[in-house]
């Protein structure tokens, strides 16, 4: 199966374990929904990116705040979550996203729009 293209997947990420950031238990109410092209190891494709990129989308949720709309995007060696509005905050660049599996159970860093570096677990990866 090396190669073969699986199409778009909804990923879940939840806020893990961050006890610098105030968070020593995680929090499951804090999150990202990425529709996002995944390979057939679980990592982003941009190849399949480029022919679906208006379908790759994200959705940050945290409690008490509105959730934020935007989409996956890829630039060079780099992935980051980008926002058309103002009030959503500026984009957020994923740490070494292209290199890590995301399946459950697996762990991601994000980069917040006010600097937050926080730690995310996939929570859930389902084919759409």
């Amino acid at each position: 199966m090396t190669g073969q293209k699986l199409g778009l997947t909804r990923i879940i990420l939840r806020l893990g374990r961050n006890p610098d950031a105030g968070f020593p238990d995680g929090n499951d109410d804090y999150g990202y929904v990425i529709n996002a092209p995944l390979d057939a190891h679980g990592k982003l494709d941009a190849a399949l990116w480029r022919e679906t990129k208006e379908q790759c989308t994200v959705r940050r949720f945290q409690p008490n705040e509105t959730p934020a709309d935007g989409w996956l995007r890829h630039r060079g060696d780099n992935w980051y979550f980008w926002y058309d509005e103002a009030d959503e905050g500026p984009e957020e660049p994923l740490v070494k996203l292209g290199a890590h599996e995301l399946r459950p159970g697996e762990y991601i860093t994000i980069r917040e729009g006010d600097g937050d570096v926080l730690t995310f677990r996939v929570a859930e990866a389902v084919r759409v």
